[in-house]
């Protein structure tokens, strides 16, 4: 049995962490994993600036579930890089957290806050919401990322596990959906976005509760969109295959050594065994498709999802 973490691990009480704008905190790079040139699988990441111009959310204000790290980071980045000002959420080092906020204000010009609240639990994310509409006194993007996995036989799968998952990858949007609709409704715009998965439309052995919750989200992906159909507000789900990832790149060196096989091999044969083009989605792709569904270019877009896997999903 393998346990595989997908978003940032959350825990403790939601508190803002106010932004820090020391320049020497920004020297470092944050958790941004750039592919090797050598190896025809990864890709060269985007530069943000490609998206659309840095006005197209100017005055917006984001929340992302699960943002410290990974796609969830990546989808963060690319809405402060289109003007929108971010709430970032997740567990992590507060140094590192500290520098990822203090290098977005820097490079983005917007303003970044932090909560560290457990979208596993309901009360949790209330708060986390309220300090959001205290803060900005709006909410108009909510990204729905968070996640985690475990791999496990159905008769083999611990409950707890179960539980976690669903709480996390599921329950989670349903409280930050229920408690933002008030908010952008009186705001008379909303953009709902939930990172679902190529397992939102199909399945895999060993993966139930990953599975179950993914495609719990996308079913209410088209309940949110009906609801609020005439309100300006739009729900879409992203469903990404393989992203390459700092964690995605620590499977590729775990799976070479355990079977004996070249990296090359564990990619195309292993990871990617499932995505006709051969090669993994990057987080500035899911970022940039974010920006797009947030702006009002995506406003007559709701209630899809949208498969981002490489063709996995049309076999």
């Amino acid at each position: 049995m393998m346990e595989m973490p997908l978003g940032s691990e959350l825990d403790s009480e939601p508190v803002f962490h106010e932004p820090t704008r020391d320049a020497h905190l920004c020297s470092r790079a944050v958790s941004a994993f750039a592919p090797t040139t050598k190896d025809q699988f990864m890709n060269m990441h985007a530069p943000l600036a490609g998206i659309s111009g840095a006005a197209l959310l100017e005055g917006k204000v984001s929340l992302v579930t699960g943002s410290t790290s990974g796609i969830g980071l990546g989808i963060a980045r690319a809405l402060a890089a289109a003007g929108s000002a971010v709430v970032l959420n997740g567990f992590g080092k507060p140094e590192d957290i500290v520098e990822t906020r203090a290098r977005m204000i820097s490079e983005f010009h917007v303003e970044v806050l932090h909560s560290p609240a457990d979208v596993s639990s309901g009360p949790s994310v209330a708060k986390m919401m309220a300090a959001t509409l205290e803060a900005f006194g709006r909410l108009d993007v909510l990204v729905n990322n968070a996640g985690i996995q475990h791999v496990a036989p159905l008769d083999q799968f611990p409950p707890e596990k179960w539980d976690a998952i669903l709480a996390i990858n599921l329950s989670s949007a349903f409280h930050t959906t229920r408690l933002a609709l008030p908010a952008m409704r009186a705001n008379k715009f909303g953009r709902i976005i939930n990172i679902a998965s190529a397992h939102g439309l199909v399945a895999s052995p060993f993966k139930a509760a990953y599975v179950a919750a993914k495609h719990g989200i996308v079913g209410l992906t088209k309940v949110t969109a009906l609801e609020a159909a005439e309100e300006n507000i739009t729900c879409n789900a992203i469903c990404p295959g393989y992203v390459y990832t700092p964690l995605v790149e620590a499977q590729i060196e775990d799976q070479a050594k355990a079977h004996g096989i070249p990296r090359e091999q564990v990619i195309r044969d292993v990871l990617l065994a499932q995505q006709p083009n051969k090669r993994f989605a990057t987080v500035e792709e899911l970022g940039a498709l974010s920006v797009f569904l947030a702006s009002d270019a995506a406003a007559s877009i709701t209630g899809t999802a949208l498969p981002v896997d490489g063709g996995w999903t049309a076999h």
